[in-house]
């Protein structure tokens, strides 16, 4: 096997890559995910880290699981 030969076998498996990545990014299943990150630079730190806490007990006590709402 050729230099030549493993550089374009790298070369395929980079491209092979990079085709699934933009195959994961741009798909519609991401979005809600993808728009919920771009609101973490925005998010209030210490009212989202003292909100989730009191939540997960409330939902702990009644025996539901967290983040759902009656």
């Amino acid at each position: 096997m050729s230099i030549g030969m493993i550089r374009g076998l790298g070369t395929l498996v980079i491209f092979i890559a990079f085709v699934g990545m933009l195959l994961w990014v741009f798909n519609g299943k991401r979005k809600k995910d993808f728009e919920q990150a771009a609101m973490l630079p925005l998010v209030d730190d210490d009212a989202e880290l003292s909100a989730k806490p009191a939540e997960e007990q409330q939902a702990k006590s009644q025996g539901k699981p967290a983040g759902e709402h009656p």
